[in-house]
């Protein structure tokens, strides 16, 4: 059975990884990496512009929940697991289109791009309450997910392992956030608006198009 599903997962990633074009090489590349959050965490910063100690205890909440499920990612699954990487993988390797020649560490499952990626998208949906932010950041945490398995360097599977790591985590530490909130701080009211949602969800759309623009002269 496991077997099957390995075969599948291949299969799988080597018709998404085939796919590919020199715009999207650049536009995948530019997605995965870490700088590419930038101007969404900037817009957040400025969406906490009303209360700096909730804004801190925001703050420090985003880093908790990023150390929380990048550790058990790649802390503990991956290296318990010890499950190749397609780019490492000497079966399929050699049949995979690899941008910049990128391959990525050792062992891929479970993705933490994917981990940390959902797990932040859900502490801040949650937050915000809002259709429009949570529809763009889970669109956003999608892209940073296709991007790995276009790139060649995680499986369906190791994304999937990842996303389920990364939306519990970021629940379980919204209810921690949450507890503290109304414990400690005695606050009950939502702290962000609607123009805040939409402040976000801006700076996501704003982000990709930067992003695609900047694919399309590099």
């Amino acid at each position: 059975m496991i077997e099957y599903l390995d075969t599948i997962d291949q299969q799988a990633l080597i018709a998404i990884n085939s796919w590919h074009a020199p715009f999207f090489d650049n536009l995948m590349w530019c997605i995965t990496s870490k700088l590419s959050w930038l101007l969404i965490l900037v817009a957040v910063i400025v969406a906490l512009r009303h209360d700096r100690k909730q804004a801190l205890l925001v703050i420090a909440t985003l880093l908790l929940t990023i150390l929380i499920s990048d550790q058990i990612s790649s802390g503990l699954i991956k290296h318990t697991v010890e499950r190749l990487r397609p780019s490492h993988n000497p079966d399929i390797a050699s049949s995979l289109h690899l941008v910049n020649g990128y391959t990525g560490g050792m062992f891929g499952f479970t993705s933490s791009h994917a981990a940390n990626s959902f797990s932040v998208v859900m502490l801040l949906s949650l937050m915000f309450g809002y259709r429009r932010v949570t529809f763009a950041l889970m669109m956003w945490a999608a892209l940073q997910c296709y991007s790995r398995m276009y790139l060649g360097v995680h499986y369906p599977g190791d994304i999937i392992g990842g996303t389920i790591v990364g939306l519990l985590v970021g629940w379980l530490v919204y209810r921690l956030w949450l507890w503290t909130e109304r414990r400690w701080m005695h606050c009950y009211d939502p702290i962000f608006n609607r123009s805040d949602a939409t402040l976000v969800a801006s700076s996501v759309y704003a982000t990709i198009i930067f992003l695609a623009i900047l694919a399309a002269f590099i």
